[in-house]
């Protein structure tokens, strides 16, 4: 993959581009990645950049419709998950721009540590591939199951090789883990959609994945053949330099900076 800079887009003026002009479409996720990116869309109009933001509920839709031509960008996944997508769907796609990295937690409403997990316990993960090898990671470095020797976060259910509480788990679609959580004993989540649902406290995780970790770094993703449309470039050399976004990012993360980070800027 690679990753298309936007040092020369700074310098150039949204304010040449006309109101009229066709509207550039972004595929987004609700939570913090949508709202954010409705943030710049707002800045945006007022410097002549007609911007639509179009929700999906789902992590399937959003590079289908990108791959159709039915938006031209979008902004909710990482490279790992990115490089997945292409693989199994022969997609054609660019990072166009870095994003927010955020965090990965374990969650209980039933228990204050992992030691109280029972045997037979239930264990809510994400569905998809990536995502779901993450989670698996996760709950590997707490010791609650071993994983197959070097599947790193491609693993799956399949690969995890020792479960002595013989944990039950439930394959959930990543946005609606957080709806879940207090039904089972532990949950793999992700705080801004905590923070978005408003459900529990996102800074009360028993675990969390490392911050640090660039390559699951959510960023704008476009079309090889539309990777070079002026209108991405002056749309996230704005959200990048934008204090109105960066606050609503912060604010989207319970104002924690354990949570998450401006992956640009690191």
């Amino acid at each position: 993959m690679k990753l298309v800079t936007f040092a020369l887009a700074a310098a150039l003026s949204l304010a040449g581009l006309s109101a009229s002009a066709e509207a550039l479409k972004i595929g987004v996720v609700p939570g913090a990645y949508g709202d954010a990116v409705n943030v710049a869309a707002e800045e945006a109009k007022a410097k002549g950049l007609e911007v639509e933001v179009i929700e999906f509920s789902d992590w399937t839709t959003p590079n289908s419709a990108l791959a159709s031509g039915d938006i031209d960008l979008n902004f909710f996944q990482h490279q790992p998950f990115l490089e997945n997508a292409e693989k199994e769907r022969g997609y054609d796609f660019e990072v166009v721009g870095q994003g927010i990295l955020a965090n990965l937690g374990l969650y209980s409403l039933r228990h204050k540590s992992f030691d109280e997990i029972p045997q037979g316990g239930t264990v809510a993960i994400a569905n998809d591939p990536v995502n779901q090898g993450r989670g698996l990671l996760l709950l590997e470095k707490s010791g609650l199951i071993k994983l197959r020797e070097g599947v790193g976060f491609l693993g799956t259910l399949d690969d995890i090789t020792e479960n002595p509480r013989a944990l039950k788990f439930t394959e959930v679609e990543g946005p609606q883990l957080v709806r879940i959580t207090g039904d089972v004993d532990l949950a793999q989540g992700y705080p801004h959609f905590i923070v978005a649902a408003g459900a529990f406290d996102p800074t009360s995780g028993l675990a969390y994945s490392g911050i640090e970790d660039k390559q699951f770094a959510v960023s704008f993703v476009s079309r090889a053949d539309n990777k070079d449309d002026p209108r991405i470039a002056q749309f996230i050399a704005l959200f990048q330099q934008s204090q109105a976004v960066k606050d609503q990012v912060r604010h989207s993360f319970a104002d924690s900076d354990k949570l998450y980070i401006l992956a640009w800027q690191g």
